[in-house]
């Protein structure tokens, strides 16, 4: 199980890419992973023939464990040492007497051995003892999906909690016509991460109607010179332009809070929601705030790419100071996004269409789409936000040809 960033402490085996007798080159994907930060095909160190698998899929292991091995070319099948017999010694000994461990030592000590910071960390927030858990880990280790589990199942889990004698609720079934299945590990960190937000910030949601006609325009002016490039012209190069231009007018809406203290980003880095089979995933243009139109829509196109190809590194997904989401490419009108903690902002994106609009008193066709701006109102006020969102309507609808 490799190291996928400094504080990731274990991975989840998603699903085997190759099986047991299968032929694998070096660098060639191996198995697929999720992890607190990331989702990730994992490459082969080698070039030979996998001949064991010790981790099934949906193991939860800590780094640098074993998980399967490699027999390379001219490399003999591994086999057990026999133990060597060494002669029982004769000694007279008094048996140990298990003794109950005092009541300062037990759960601290048994909870900082047997499981990881992250489970703890997951434990405190949901006010579960981790010595109640059984864990399904090395020597009784309690593992994320064990925590998850508890957390998921309650009293169906088969674990008493004698702080919570009520039984949770059951999943009324009616014969076959219900089909039950586990929560995926993407979607439980999406669940935990956004009842986080809900419970942190204090969302607020301000709504504009903008118009993109301009931009239109200049995209089929520039779409051939940008292919001949390499890059697509798209839309939402053109709204991260205007969002980080307004952002640099508007610190705090780059900002986060720690405590009672703001911290004042000195780099725009665009966080990019990309939609996945399996759920959302939210790249990290880092430093977005010193590139032009041409390399903001590669930056854009490439974290997109390597999100649903799994090929993101785990600093690829965080760091991020402000996201923009699009619910629009599906035909929503507009969404109410929830904030991306710890950042204090997040814009949604409608569907971008032509509609009829009032011009200098008369109906006119326009190219049209609702921009949604979601603030944490414990920083970020009304007026500010407002602000922000009309300097980025204003970019858009009079977009600067000289920046494309």
């Amino acid at each position: 199980m490799p190291q996928m960033g400094e504080s990731i402490a274990e991975g989840t085996i998603v699903r085997w890419i190759k099986k047991v007798g299968d032929q694998v080159e070096r660098d060639e994907p191996l198995f697929e992973i999720t992890t607190d930060k990331v989702d990730a095909e994992i490459p082969s160190p080698a070039t030979g023939i996998l001949t064991e698998i010790m981790a099934k899929e949906g193991d939860t292991v800590s780094v640098n464990t074993v998980v399967c091995t490699i027999q390379q070319a001219g490399e003999e099948p591994r086999q057990e040492a026999a133990p060597a017999r060494v002669p029982a010694p004769v000694t007279t000994a008094t048996p140990r007497v298990a003794r109950p461990l005092s009541s300062q030592a037990t759960r601290d000590d048994l909870r900082r051995q047997k499981s990881s910071p992250l489970v703890r960390r997951i434990a405190r927030e949901h006010n579960v003892d981790v010595a109640r858990i059984a864990g399904s880990g090395l020597g009784g280790r309690v593992t994320k999906q064990d925590i998850l589990d508890y957390l998921g199942r309650g009293q169906e889990s088969g674990i008493k909690d004698q702080e919570s004698p009520t039984p949770g609720p059951r999943l009324q079934t009616e014969g076959d016509r219900v089909e039950i299945q586990p929560l995926s590990p993407m979607r439980r960190r999406i669940a935990e991460h956004m009842v986080l937000s809900r419970r942190t910030s204090a969302h607020v949601h301000s709504v504009f109607h903008v118009n993109f006609s301009d931009v239109e325009r200049i995209r089929q002016q520039k779409k051939a010179e940008y292919e001949r490039l390499g890059a697509k012209l798209t839309y939402m190069a053109f709204i991260a332009k205007a969002v980080i231009d307004a952002l640099r007018r508007h610190r705090v809406v780059n900002a986060s809070l720690d405590g009672d203290n703001v911290l004042y980003k000195k780099s725009v880095n665009l966080g990019i929601a990309v939609a996945l089979e399996s759920g959302l995933i939210v790249p990290v243009i880092k430093n977005a705030d010193e590139k032009n139109l041409l390399g903001l829509s590669r930056a854009i196109a490439d974290v997109a790419e390597r999100a649903r190809a799994k090929r993101l590194k785990p600093e690829e997904v965080h760091g991020g100071t402000f996201t923009i989401t699009n619910p629009g490419q599906f035909g929503a009108q507009f969404g109410m996004p929830i904030i991306n903690q710890p950042q204090v902002a997040i814009l949604g994106v409608g569907t971008i269409e032509k509609r009829p609009v009032v011009v200098d008193d008369g109906i006119a066709i326009r190219t049209m789409a609702y921009l949604t701006l979601g603030y944490d109102h414990r920083l970020v006020d009304g007026a500010v936000a407002d602000q922000f969102m009309s300097d980025v309507k204003k970019h858009l609808e009079h977009f600067d040809p000289n920046q494309v």
